[in-house]
């Protein structure tokens, strides 16, 4: 891929005040998977050790150590001789993907109705939305659902999870890239997620669930239609 991460790498230097002096790796890969899932870095693309580092002002050993860790969630890939390259997703990928969606978002919208949390992440992540597409910004409004689902499955109320969810959205979003139209595939999207924010604030958890399963399965479905070897995904 010849995409010119030129504007991508810039972005990192409004990060370098992210890290202090003790920063470790942990939290560049923080850095780089929050930069993945908002679509800077599309898959395919070779990150360089120098530009990136010279952009977060870090030793390429940090940065190394940081590829390493993302390479472990399957965000990137090492190929020797080559470089590191943003993590290019299979259409079994995505079908892995959903599996987990809809154990961990089904089960965190479960708990919301046995002990209530605050819908705040929630509803923020829905008006986020909201404004994007009122912008006609529809990369930003795939930023928006990947932290509205984020904040569903922060309603199980655990960091373990709220840990393995980051990797797992940040890797769905590498699936964003290959539908061609974006407003098509995101708009359906925004009334749903207001109509799931609607059902847990009345309490109706059952009914959210039972809608947050459908809204799932024809995500999938999309991102299958859209993949050259998606007839091979289950049905």
């Amino acid at each position: 891929m010849s995409a010119d991460l030129g504007p991508a790498v810039t972005q990192l230097i409004a990060d370098r005040g992210l890290l202090t002096r003790t920063s470790t790796a942990e939290r560049v890969a923080a850095i780089l998977r929050e930069r993945i899932a908002q679509g800077s870095f599309p898959p395919g693309s070779r990150l360089s050790e120098e530009r990136i580092g010279q952009a977060l002002g870090i030793s390429r050993n940090t940065l190394r150590e940081a590829f390493r860790l993302l390479t472990h969630e399957r965000l990137l890939v090492h190929r020797l001789n080559r470089g590191t390259f943003v993590r290019v997703l299979t259409a079994a990928d995505i079908a892995d993907i959903y599996r987990v969606r809809q154990v961990v978002e089904c089960a965190a919208v479960r708990s919301h109705g046995m002990a209530p949390r605050p819908l705040d992440q929630v509803e923020a992540a829905v008006d986020e939305g909201r404004r994007a597409a009122e912008a006609g910004a529809w990369a930003d409004c795939g930023t928006a659902n990947i932290h509205f689902h984020q904040a569903i499955a922060g309603l199980a109320g655990s960091e373990r999870l709220d840990d393995m969810m980051r990797g797992v959205l940040a890797e769905l979003r590498l699936a964003f890239h290959v539908m061609d139209d974006p407003r098509r595939f995101h708009e359906p999207y925004l009334t749903r997620n207001r109509e799931l924010v609607t059902a847990l604030a009345s309490g109706d958890a059952a009914g959210a669930e039972q809608m947050l399963g459908f809204y799932l399965e024809d995500s999938r479905r999309q991102l299958a239609e859209a993949y050259p070897d998606g007839a091979g995904l289950p049905g």
